[in-house]
């Protein structure tokens, strides 16, 4: 769906959208969208402020991903709102580098006619998940001896200890 500058310059747009697993690009992400992703909100042009856009509102979707430790099947429900702030990148073109303080580094730049809200949902939804993807807090994940995953069996392998050469840098 795509965000029209033209239009929000004339009035606010609302957006009610639902898209099937397989319409969002989570590419490089290793995530998988298990139910339809649900988005409803609004974004609006703010007065007075130079092409600046607000976009709110709440997405809803599952997702999977696999496990960090023992590579089953992580899952994550995400039910979570939004409120984004975008500028014109024509605000900053042609500065090398620019100061900027804690509430400018949460603004977000557009190019063009508009901004793609596929886009800004995907982003939102990885935002949402953890950055270290566990099945359960406490996975016990795979034996480095075995290679079976402790959560499913019990191993009594013994791991071998590390190459002790360096054990005399450990007392300093």
């Amino acid at each position: 769906m795509f965000l029209s500058i033209k239009e929000l310059e004339v009035k606010k747009v609302a957006f009610d959208a639902t898209f099937e697993p397989g319409q969002l690009d989570f590419s490089g992400a290793d995530v998988r969208q298990v139910t339809a992703l649900h988005a409803e909100g609004v974004a609006e042009m703010l007065p007075n402020s130079d092409g600046e856009v607000r976009i709110q509102g709440r997405i809803t979707v599952a997702m999977e991903a696999d496990c960090d430790r023992c590579l089953g099947t992580a899952h994550y429900d995400v039910n979570e709102p939004f409120d984004l702030f975008y500028e014109p990148s024509a605000k900053v073109a042609g500065e090398d580098e620019i100061a900027i303080n804690a509430a400018a580094a949460e603004i977000g730049f557009y190019e063009g006619a508009g901004i793609e809200l596929n886009d800004i949902l995907a982003e939102q939804v990885l935002l949402q998940l953890p950055m270290q993807r566990v099945c359960k807090e406490d996975c016990l994940g795979i034996c480095a001896v075995c290679g079976k995953n402790r959560n499913e069996t019990g191993c009594n392998c013994v791991e071998v200890p590390a190459d002790d050469r360096w054990s005399a840098l450990r007392a300093l």
